[in-house]
């Protein structure tokens, strides 16, 4: 397993086009910005930009928002205990992803009928809380999803990922941080 055959995904608040342009082709964005309003044109524009750049763009915890900019599909995060997916109607490849953090969040994950599941934290992050690679190996064969590793990922521990074989990591630092001066 090579890091560069790995699905990533990229959790972005902003659209910054001369970072994101820069940035490999293979990274998903992920728009998760709760802190302030976004207009739908912002969104609209990073999903033209995404289709035109041949990456995958996903907003969170909103579908119907998904829909109306055209996103590749939605982010559901650990806290959204929703089950509301089943009375959308989508596009065909339409894809819901999410998180979990332990077996009950997963099995929830799986009613939401989530394709990938963010498995977190992996690595200690800000909060200092983490799973163990065994435990997270654990959670990873408790279900039929893919598994995406999430927190605490940067340059130092990556290669540590060939332990656990995921289908692919996301982060936010680790992306910032190829921003340059």
């Amino acid at each position: 397993m090579h890091i560069k055959n790995l699905k990533k995904y990229y959790f972005i608040n902003r659209f910054e086009y001369s970072h994101l342009i820069n940035l490999d082709k293979n990274i998903s964005f992920i728009w998760r910005n709760k802190d302030r309003e976004t207009s739908l044109e912002t969104l609209v524009k990073l999903s033209d930009f995404c289709k035109k750049n041949q990456r995958k763009f996903y907003i969170s915890d909103n579908i119907k928002l998904a829909n109306d900019v055209k996103a590749d599909g939605v982010y559901i995060s650990s806290s959204n205990k929703k089950l509301n997916s089943k009375f959308f109607s989508f596009k065909n490849k339409f894809k819901i992803i999410g998180s979990a953090h332990n077996l009950k969040e997963i099995k929830l994950k799986e009613l939401q009928n989530i394709k990938e599941i963010f498995i977190s934290p992996l690595f200690k992050d800000k909060t200092n809380k983490r799973l163990s690679i065994y435990r997270y190996l654990k959670l990873k064969h408790t279900t039929y999803m893919k598994d995406i590793s999430l927190g605490g990922i940067n340059e130092k521990n990556i290669k540590k990922l060939k332990l656990i074989k995921p289908c692919g990591f996301a982060g936010i630092s680790f992306f910032d941080k190829k921003k340059g001066p």
